[in-house]
């Protein structure tokens, strides 16, 4: 069994409590990119062929992470912006559809919605404040609704939504549910036939352990041939290794959304960090990251001055914590900590925290120490 600890030799000091925005990478994916640069140093893309295997094996690392049918129906994308743009200008509008969204996302899972305006499509969003969250939701969703498309988990208050809930209502609607789950892949199970989602998409740079660059998205594979297509290259083709062909189309699989060349340098990497989370578990990784969250969400509460700003529902929790200092502006509270040696990131008019499961008791002690003492 490996030792955790190994996997993230931080610098001495360092408290590292910001994986829903860029999350360190473990040992062996930096392990795993050095192999790669050194082997091109000394013999090219002689190897090209072993290479494809390991970007084969990401994808079916990642059709489990998502419990997918088929690695058919995962691409390997740049980013998840990248992939709500498939979805988004894939689809066939009509002037007055609509898209129901939150108001608490990210701008990736807004902008791009937006930008149908020109189309004649609507972009309706939704208070999560209240009481029942899904219910508002989908009680927004008209006969005109497209698409619902949520984050699993909002990036700043850190809500998680109920997600098989929202399935089965959006089919009893006849509604597209497409889910940014860049806050919930990595930090908790996520299954898109249980959550019934037409489309799923994340980046691997935060609770994947991996690099910026690289992500995943998944298409329901009734829906593919459904999303028009506005990148083409030779990598997208089904024939895609025969270049003297003239007659082509585009790949039946999830690879149809892949124009061009593929990012091997991210894909070693991500391979790499998805090993780690696989011998771990998922589950474990669930329950530790839990223990983290309870732990901070507990002590915060206890501290005078302290606002937690995120669910007290253990249910609505996934890996972030954000709260507030009375009397204290963010800004000036983000730089304070960041001073400390305590990584983190100012969101939601407060700070967010964002342990991992590997975090250690002395970092969290530590963090918590430090706001105490800025608290008072």
């Amino acid at each position: 069994m490996f030792n955790i600890e190994n996997e993230f030799p931080h610098e001495v000091g360092l408290r590292y409590l910001n994986h829903a925005a860029v999350a360190p990478w473990p040992l062996r994916a930096t392990q795993a990119v050095a192999a790669f640069a050194e082997q091109n140093s000394r013999s090219g893309a002689r190897d090209y062929p072993q290479w494809l295997k390991t970007e084969q094996r990401l994808r079916e690392r990642l059709q489990r992470l998502l419990n997918a049918p088929s690695s058919d129906d995962i691409a390997l994308v740049k980013n998840t912006s990248e992939a709500l743009s498939f979805v988004a200008f894939g689809l066939d509008w009509r002037d007055g559809d609509q898209v129901v969204i939150s108001d608490q996302e990210f701008p990736s899972n807004r902008v791009v919605w937006e930008a149908l305006k020109d189309r004649g499509v609507a972009v309706i969003a939704v208070a999560l404040d209240g009481a029942d969250p899904e219910l508002d939701l989908i009680s927004a969703c008209t006969a005109r609704t497209r698409v619902l498309s949520v984050s699993a988990v909002q990036y700043a208050s850190g809500l998680r939504l109920d997600l098989p809930r929202l399935g089965r209502l959006c089919n009893q609607k006849g509604v597209l549910l497409c889910v940014d789950a860049i806050q919930q892949i990595g930090a908790l199970p996520f299954d898109v036939q249980e959550c019934d989602c037409a489309f799923a998409m994340a980046d691997g740079h935060k609770w994947l352990l991996g690099p910026e660059g690289l992500g995943v998205f998944y298409c329901r594979s009734d829906l593919r041939q459904q999303l028009k297509l506005h990148e083409y290259g030779w990598h997208m083709l089904e024939h895609s290794g025969d270049y003297e062909r003239r007659d082509w189309q585009p790949a039946a699989s999830a690879r149809r959304f892949e124009c061009g060349s593929p990012n091997l340098l991210g894909t070693m990497a991500l391979d790499a960090s998805l090993s780690l989370l696989e011998e771990v578990g998922m589950g474990e990784v669930a329950a530790q990251l839990q223990q983290r969250i309870d732990w901070l969400d507990e002590a915060l509460r206890a501290i005078p001055g302290v606002t937690v700003r995120s669910p007290a529902d253990r249910t609505r929790r996934a890996g972030i914590v954000t709260f507030s200092v009375a009397g204290k502006d963010p800004q000036q509270l983000y730089r304070q900590l960041m001073a400390e040696q305590v990584v983190c990131a100012p969101r939601g008019g407060g700070i967010r925290l964002s342990p991992h499961f590997y975090t250690s008791a002395q970092v969290l002690d530590e963090s918590l120490a430090l706001i105490t003492r800025l608290a008072r």
